[in-house]
């Protein structure tokens, strides 16, 4: 099931200012600067493949998620590029790519084990020969929903400059089996009442990783703790995974 803040065309339109570009995100377009092909799986609003094709990239890029109301920015954006809605359990490639990536932490939102299973075997199959599979989750040992706190609020602006407040709130204690359960809530004049969308997020240890990989046919041959390519320690926020097919 897509997100509600992924849903709703005015919640998607606010995405790119809520989520501005950032280190991670020149990490992945040198990746992609490096490839003839690339598969962006959960690509939202198409952020990492319009600035590559703006970039002049000339090769594929194609940008796949379930969210209609995220691919709308994105073929508003840059038609030239190639938007497929669906998923991974939906769209399968064999042997079209020279990267696929998972950008943003979209990774996370496969909360169930079949999910993850699906989404790895589709990756590993898009994959050509020397292929890559570049994806991040948040380390869970660094705990950021710590900080997902109502107190923390951000200040964004539509397209017409109104203003929008957004804070998130975890439920319960935070983390519980493997998963954080939180509302993000943005309150602006758009709305006659704050909008309230409920989400989940996935967690998943070094080890756990490895273990979908392999379960997949990919074997991780890089691993960093941070976008600076920092070895990943239990205080790293990330946990960045380059795989390839075994």
């Amino acid at each position: 099931m897509v997100d509600h803040a992924f849903a709703d065309l005015t919640l998607a339109a606010l995405y790119d200012r809520l989520n501005p570009w950032g280190r991670g995100d020149d990490f992945y377009l040198g990746l992609v600067r490096e490839a003839r092909s690339v598969l962006d799986i959960g690509c939202g609003t198409g952020q990492l493949l319009r600035r590559a094709r703006a970039e002049g990239h000339g090769g594929r890029l194609m940008g796949l998620d379930p969210a209609p109301a995220m691919l709308v920015q994105a073929r508003r954006a840059r038609p030239d590029v190639e938007w497929v809605l669906g998923d991974m359990r939906a769209r399968l490639w064999d042997g079209e790519f020279d990267l696929a990536v998972m950008t943003g932490h979209a990774f996370q939102e496969l909360v169930g084990d079949e999910e993850i299973r699906h989404c790895l075997r589709g990756a590993r199959a898009a994959l050509g020969d020397g292929g890559r599979f570049v994806f991040e989750t948040r380390n869970p040992s660094a705990r950021a929903w710590e900080r997902w706190t109502p107190d923390r609020v951000y200040e964004i602006t539509t397209g017409d400059g109104t203003p929008v407040r957004v804070w998130y709130d975890v439920h319960g204690s935070g983390l519980s089996g493997g998963r954080v359960r939180f509302t993000e809530t943005y309150d602006g004049d758009a709305w006659q009442a704050p909008q309230v969308c409920p989400g989940v997020l996935r967690f998943l240890d070094r080890e756990s990783l490895e273990g979908f990989l392999a379960e997949a046919g990919l074997t991780v041959v890089e691993q960093y703790g941070d976008w600076g390519r920092g070895p990943v320690t239990p205080a790293s926020p990330e946990i960045i995974t380059v795989a390839r097919p075994a």
